[in-house]
């Protein structure tokens, strides 16, 4: 690590040991944040990778660059049984990581005050690590990304994310501002946040800077940390997705997928999806994973953040995809509800559009995948009520649809079993793609 490394890493360190970051209140539980669960269980990028659905219990977590512990909880949360270490080199992000995680119930959760550079010293190594808005302040994304592969398994996922530059274009032009004006010289704290604060407001609102990055609430006490995190943010950088690739391949990992991956579809962009235009039809099958994501940051710049799943290269499961299983496979298919759906209250819902006879919105608990609801009707919603309890067969679930539905209701005719997998089949493919359920291939 070089002097000028150590220096931005000391200021960084002093920012956040000044305002531990996320200022989220102790007590405050994540239980009800489906999103975030879901994107923080482990179960969700492996199946992702791997098409098999994992056990979280006695999985082995990281969490670089824990902060004040939220994300750390959360990864807690949503992997019931595993283990958490949590790492920051913000000995008061550190504390209050600790008394976090002590205050939920979690005793099998440890921090440590130390860098990712220094992640070999803890001997251990990870199913997953999350680094979450991290590896943007590192010199170059690779340094950070190949610390964690030298600790991660073989088959080990990690998710990380990086500033979009060409989203926070405009904050990089106010951060600048400021370091001309040397409110960034050295750690910026109450007099600095004043000033910016000052500074934004005095311009006249129709001033570019001012009309895409200002924040009322950054004139109060809880809005101090927007105003550190977007207009001081010491060794704030942004990327694009060529950028990204870049590191990943620098360091030899693989790219997974997006974090958020239904929101970075580039013919999503455009007004008929399925009927594109003559030569994007043609040109799109022909392009990169990283072409369209590029393509897609080019047209419409949304995304804060470049969230993403990686792992090691040729360590995937190799599988067939859903969209080419024979009959064969989907009779010796299980299905799993994602944990994430499987919860008392979810359920209660359920029976409820059941009694009530109405569709029901399994889009409404879990919104992360869905571009638009996702309903089932209430007719085929019971043949899905065992996976409650626990995966079942497609030929389980086939044979309850049958029960339900014997009778073609328009010809009257009885339902062949061949009928009724289809219909199943048709079902549970639409379910998949939003991982809400999660088809397995008996080993």
């Amino acid at each position: 690590m070089n002097d000028q490394t150590s220096e931005l890493l000391e200021k960084i360190r002093q920012q956040f040991d000044f305002g531990p970051y996320p200022r989220i209140p102790i007590d405050k539980s994540p239980k009800d944040n489906a999103n975030s669960l879901f994107i923080h269980n482990l179960v969700t990028p492996y199946y992702l990778r791997n098409q098999k659905v994992i056990d979280t219990k006695e999985k082995l977590i990281l969490d670089a660059g824990c902060g004040t512990g939220y994300k750390s909880l959360i990864l807690a949360e949503a992997n019931p049984g595993a283990r958490i270490v949590g790492i920051d080199i913000s000995e008061e992000s550190v504390k209050l990581a600790r008394q976090r995680l002590k205050h939920h119930g979690f005793e099998n959760a440890e921090f440590h005050v130390l860098s990712i550079y220094d992640l070999p010293n803890l001997g251990l190594e990870f199913d997953y690590i999350n680094c979450d808005e991290l590896l943007y302040l590192f010199p170059e994304p690779a340094l950070g990304l190949q610390a964690m592969r030298s600790v991660l398994k073989a088959k080990g996922i990690i998710r990380s994310n990086l500033h979009s530059s060409l989203q926070r274009f405009t904050h990089y032009r106010v951060q600048e501002v400021f370091k001309m004006m040397g409110l960034m010289d050295s750690n910026p704290e109450e007099m600095e946040i004043e000033i910016a604060v000052e500074t934004m407001k005095s311009l006249k609102d129709g001033v570019d800077i001012k009309a895409k990055t200002w924040n009322p609430s950054y004139e109060t006490e809880d809005g101090k940390e927007g105003v550190l995190m977007n207009y001081l943010f010491q060794g704030d950088k942004g990327y694009t997705i060529p950028d990204l690739f870049a590191a990943l391949k620098a360091v030899d990992l693989e790219f997974v997928s997006m974090v958020n991956w239904r929101h970075w579809d580039v013919t999503d962009l455009f007004n008929e999806p399925e009927n594109l235009p003559a030569f994007w039809g043609m040109s799109l099958p022909e392009v990169s994973t990283e072409e369209r994501l590029h393509l897609f940051e080019l047209i419409h710049p949304v995304h804060r953040l470049l969230d993403f799943w990686c792992g090691h290269p040729d360590n995937a499961d190799s599988f067939t995809p859903i969209d080419e299983w024979d009959l064969s496979d989907w009779q010796a298919a299980q299905v799993h509800l994602h944990p994430q759906l499987r919860t008392l209250q979810v359920k209660e819902d359920l029976l409820k559009c059941l009694a009530e006879q109405k569709a029901f919105e399994i889009s409404g608990y879990v919104t992360h995948p869905a571009m638009t609801p996702v309903q089932i009707d209430s007719s085929v919603l019971i043949c899905l009520l065992p996976l409650w309890e626990e995966p079942k067969p497609v030929k389980f679930l086939t044979e309850r649809w049958l029960k339900v539905k014997p009778l073609n209701p328009v010809t009257l005719e009885p339902v062949t079993f061949l009928e009724a997998l289809n219909e199943v089949k048709e079902l549970l493919s639409k379910l998949d793609f939003f991982r809400y359920v999660l088809l397995e291939l008996s080993a």
